[in-house]
């Protein structure tokens, strides 16, 4: 398989769970202002929508859309820890807490990283960034280490890394106290390390 990413996108959470499951990949940086890949490929050509993440299979399809790539890694690993048995509840409260972070807290971050975005927009945006983390945070409150049944899962991959986008927009997460913790439980884990540093994030 081949990993088509943008350094601290969205689609470190599939490389962080590419890492997890230990199948063998590789990854293919792309400028997504440029729309070529690091091998100066057409990105367009292997991933019409132009973003990241892309996951090239072994027979040549092409997977995009983060969560949908998410939840393929999951129930293609060996072990198949990363997500909650087929047709149980807590499979259905990973995918709630997928669509929260993809439909919610992934899309309040839009406007801090779009180009020409006023301030009053930038006011409005980490406002609701800042309900979006209220709610996150009610969810640890319970003690909780982890978003489903306190096993990590593609949920807390995909949490982590937009999650750690305040770091890049001014939010400070110590204002969460709980989604800090987490923060700092899944940036300890070898596979994540493993990811942001082959991404060029950390030393």
């Amino acid at each position: 398989m081949k990993l088509f990413y943008k350094p601290g996108a969205c689609s470190l959470a599939s490389h962080i769970i590419l890492q997890e499951t230990g199948q063998p990949f590789d990854i293919e940086a792309v400028d997504t202002a440029t729309g070529q890949t690091a091998q100066g490929a057409n990105y367009r050509k292997i991933n019409p929508k132009g973003y990241v993440p892309a996951l090239q299979l072994d027979d040549g399809q092409i997977l995009t859309e983060g969560a949908a790539i998410l939840q393929f890694l999951a129930d293609s690993a060996p072990d198949g820890t990363f997500a909650p048995t087929i047709a149980a509840l807590p499979r259905a409260r990973m995918f709630e807490q997928l669509t929260f972070i993809s439909s919610e807290l992934h899309k309040a971050f839009g406007p801090l990283f779009r180009d020409g975005t006023t301030a009053a927009e930038k006011t409005a945006a980490l406002k609701n960034v800042g309900v979006k983390f209220d709610h996150i945070e009610t969810n640890f409150s319970d003690g909780r280490e982890y978003l489903v049944n306190d096993c990590f899962s593609i949920a807390d991959a995909y949490l982590f890394v937009v999650a750690n986008w305040a770091n890049f927009t001014g939010i400070d997460l110590a204002t969460w106290p709980n989604l800090a913790a987490f923060m700092s439980r899944i940036a300890m884990r070898p596979a994540t390390q493993a990811a942001m540093r082959a991404e060029g994030l950390i030393q």
